[in-house]
C-alpha cells in the first residue's frame, strides 16, 4: 500500500506565493509519474502539473510560467511552487502518484489540501 501525506495548503493574497509538498511511501513499490490536480468548488478535477520519473515536467496552460513542480526521487517527495497565485487558483490541490509494483500499475490520491487565494 502507499501512503500520500500533503503538506503546505493555506490562506494567501493574490500574487502570492506558496509551496505544496507530497512525501509517498511504500516499499518495494516504484514511483512513476507524480503530479498534482485541483478540484474548485462545482468544478471538476483538473490536471495541474506531473513530472515523470525522468523529470519531464507538464503543466496546464492556466499555470505555466507561474507553477513549478519538482520531485526528489531518493525521498519520494513531490512539490508544487506557486507564484503569483491568482483567485482562480482557489481549489483543493490533491497529489497524485502513478506506482508500480512487480509488473501491475497502480494510481494513488492523497488527501487534498486546501488553497485560498483572496483578491
Amino acid at each position: 500500500q502507499v501512503q500520500l501525506v500533503e503538506s503546505g495548503g493555506g490562506l494567501v493574497q493574490a500574487g502570492g506565493s506558496l509551496r505544496l509538498s507530497c512525501a509517498a511511501s511504500g516499499s518495494i513499490f516504484s514511483f512513476n509519474t507524480m503530479g498534482w490536480y485541483r478540484q474548485a468548488p462545482g468544478k471538476e478535477r483538473e490536471a495541474v502539473a506531473g513530472i515523470t520519473s525522468g523529470d519531464i515536467t507538464n503543466y496546464a496552460d492556466s499555470v505555466k510560467g507561474r507553477f513549478t513542480i519538482s520531485r526528489d526521487t531518493a525521498k519520494n517527495t513531490v512539490s508544487l511552487q506557486m507564484n503569483s497565485l491568482k483567485p482562480e487558483d482557489t481549489a483543493v490541490y490533491y497529489c497524485n502518484v502513478r506506482a508500480s509494483r512487480f509488473g501491475f500499475q497502480y494510481n494513488y490520491w492523497g488527501q487534498g489540501t486546501q488553497v485560498t487565494v483572496s483578491s
